[in-house]
């Protein structure tokens, strides 16, 4: 039996300021408008899994509950959770979900790991590459798929192949035992092993028995193996979706599956994956998505070009203009502008580092903020005031909660609402208001089957997002 698992996380900070904290690379849209996590879902799903397990960070289970939901599933699928309360690196998050999958299915379950933040276009070469893995994990390897590279990266994990494992019948592409696993090269090294053939760029991609896989971690790092089944013995199981022990998880090493298994163990096989693969990992690996127009412009949204040259232009919401400019990286969004030059797209991650030295909040969240009843905007904002548009989905509910420094005033722009104010519950319509005086508990919840939006006025000495007191909440937040 095949189980994918789609480990979905990590800031993406070498993609600011579209991928944010709470607002990952995975959730990023493409120009067909679906994100990168829910495309990983496709290609599970073309697996013919019967059920598809996500490890996420318990803060994007409901956003990714949601992109899920968009998904139209040809055939029926169970879409599982396992939550974690914080990132502690892929070796643990992998050894939680062979837990789950043993417990759930038995050890001779077999795991096909993916990222979340990976593009494949060729799905047909995806499924050949993973029929090819299914058989040698069947077999007891532990499988990682390589790509073939096609430029010295050196931006990339190597796997450098071994000797030759005879394809079964129907078996398409090359299948190597491994002889090591490389750290990200040298411009040198990488041109060596471009040349050799006999190097392969490491996706991050893996397939194993569940429990061949916890055999390994277990005499490889054996730490690693007794903290998580530690966490999983302490979680409430019976819980869905199931949330790991926050405690005992923070104990756990934080390491990576290839420094903890994957280079140590004895029988690793590498799939030459005969597909397209891209991890997405800068803003010239998105730019090189998009088509160029005969000057080398690649645009995304609007934006207007008059004697440019090979720029990459990316807006969400208003016109960009360039002039004149060579070889520039222009990504806009709402509360955050990036311009560089083309060949130091990956200096983005030091911007970032500068900006959580600041307590900057654009490394955290963007200016439209999502909740798992829906979203709000910050419109504007000033001395004793902040203006936010907030849409909450039908039959949503937020929770019940009072503020220390601020009243606030909503009005209803469409849609309806049923809002407690203190002892009162009215029903408010379009174009209809209530006012929440501070300190006064209150809630919102929409009882119809649109959207209902409102704008909502606060004011008061303070304005942040910590001024909440949940007094009750439908979705375990506190």
């Amino acid at each position: 039996m095949l189980v994918p698992v789609i480990l979905s996380g990590g800031a993406g900070t070498r993609l600011w300021p579209v991928s944010r904290e709470a607002h990952p690379k995975p959730f990023i849209k493409m120009a067909d408008g679906d994100s990168l996590l829910l495309k990983t879902l496709q290609r599970a799903v073309a697996t013919g899994a019967s059920e598809v397990l996500t490890v996420t960070n318990r803060d994007y289970y409901f956003i990714t509950r949601d992109e899920y939901s968009s998904l139209e599933l040809s055939a029926p699928v169970e879409l599982s959770y396992l939550l974690e309360p914080a990132g502690r690196n892929t070796a643990p998050a992998i050894a939680a979900a062979a837990f789950a999958v043993s417990e759930r299915f038995g050890e001779d379950a077999v795991m096909l790991v993916l990222p979340a933040d990976h593009l494949i276009r060729d799905t047909a070469g995806f499924l050949s590459a993973v029929a090819a893995a299914e058989r040698l994990a069947g077999e007891g390897y532990l499988v990682t798929f390589g790509i073939t590279p096609a430029f010295p990266e050196t931006g990339f994990g190597y796997i450098e192949a071994g000797d030759a494992i005879a394809p079964t019948a129907g078996e398409a592409g090359k299948n190597f035992r491994v002889r090591r696993f490389v750290e990200k090269p040298s411009l040198e090294k990488a041109e060596q092993f471009l040349r050799s053939g006999q190097y392969y760029w490491n996706s991050g991609m893996f397939c194993f028995r569940a429990g061949v896989f916890l055999a390994e971690l277990e005499r490889s790092a054996p730490q690693v193996h007794a903290g998580v089944a530690a966490c999983w013995q302490a979680s409430a199981r019976a819980q869905l979706p199931l949330a790991l022990d926050a405690e005992t998880f923070a104990r756990v090493p934080d390491i990576s599956v290839d420094y903890a298994v994957m280079e140590k163990a004895p029988r690793v096989a590498v799939v030459a994956g005969a597909f397209d693969w891209s991890d997405i990992g800068s803003w010239q690996a998105l730019a090189a998505l998009a088509p160029a127009d005969a000057a080398g412009n690649r645009i995304s949204g609007e934006a207007i070009v008059v004697g440019a040259r090979d720029c990459y232009i990316r807006s969400e919401d208003r016109v960009v203009a360039a002039i004149g400019v060579n070889e520039l990286l222009v990504v806009d969004t709402p509360d955050a502008l990036l311009i560089a030059h083309r060949d130091q797209a990956q200096q983005v991650k030091a911007v970032v580092q500068q900006l959580n030295a600041r307590g900057h909040e654009s490394t955290r969240i963007h200016r439209t903020v999502h909740r798992p009843w829906g979203t709000y905007t910050v419109l504007g904002e000033g001395p004793r005031f902040k203006i936010k548009r907030i849409v909450v989905k039908p039959g949503a509910t937020l929770s019940l909660q009072k503020h220390h420094h601020r009243s606030e005033h909503w009005v209803v722009v469409s849609g309806s609402a049923v809002v407690t104010n203190g002892e009162a519950e009215t029903f408010v319509r379009s174009n209809e208001s209530a006012y929440i005086s501070a300190g006064v508990p209150h809630r919102l919840a929409n009882p119809g089957v649109i959207d209902c939006v409102m704008i909502e006025v606060q004011s008061g000495d303070y304005l942040g997002e910590d001024d909440i007191v949940r007094l009750e909440d439908s979705y375990g937040r506190t």
